[in-house]
């Protein structure tokens, strides 16, 4: 929906602006830490079905999707010490503002999944989720919100994901294509800030 997008580009533009130095103080940390990468990127399936990268600020060792699974507990070796925090209060999804301001994800919407994971939805379910923008938060992110806390000290938080969780994430994105709403989005964002501090 068009007005959508000027929905989302209402809030990211002057969001951006504002939170500019927060941004440039994070980097900055995470690069004095251990001299890697800033940027964590990762191949997410967006809407009909496209790939994009999207952005996260780095809060695991350098090469870490090379030493483990891509589902991450709250337990994981692989965290970094700025990392968890990062994680805890939800900057490391910051950077995903510029995924919303080149359009590739909205501000609300189905969170965006790798695609070992999409090929796991049911055919109807998929087409219904993939049908509108993925974004950076919705009633999933709401009601999993320490997913990764949920997730540790499970044998197998892979299978424990796709058979658990996901499922529980499907019925919430495909509630939202079919009830989306500008108030429904803007409630949703609240909700978010709330559930996180």
């Amino acid at each position: 929906m068009f007005s959508k997008r000027l929905f989302d580009l209402f809030f990211v533009i002057p969001g951006l602006l504002v939170l500019a130095p927060v941004l440039l103080t994070i980097a900055l940390i995470i690069k004095l830490k251990d001299g890697g990468n800033v940027m964590f990127k990762q191949v997410r399936v967006g809407q009909h079905g496209k790939n994009f990268e999207v952005l996260k600020f780095r809060t695991m060792v350098l090469n870490a999707e090379k030493l483990g699974d891509k589902v991450t507990t709250g337990d994981d070796p692989r965290i970094t010490p700025i990392g968890h925090i990062l994680r805890k209060y939800k900057f490391d999804e910051l950077p995903q503002l510029i995924n919303v301001l080149k359009g590739e994800m909205s501000l609300v919407g189905p969170r965006p999944e790798v695609p070992e994971y999409v090929e796991f939805y049911p055919d109807d379910i998929r087409n219904i989720v993939l049908s509108v923008p993925p974004g950076m938060t919705d009633r999933a992110s709401i009601e999993f919100v320490n997913e990764n806390e949920l997730l540790s000290g499970s044998k197998d938080p892979v299978n424990d994901y796709k058979n658990k969780v996901l499922p529980i994430k499907l019925d919430f994105y495909v509630d939202y294509v079919k009830k989306r709403s500008l108030y429904l989005d803007f409630s949703l964002i609240i909700k978010t800030i709330i559930a996180i501090f």
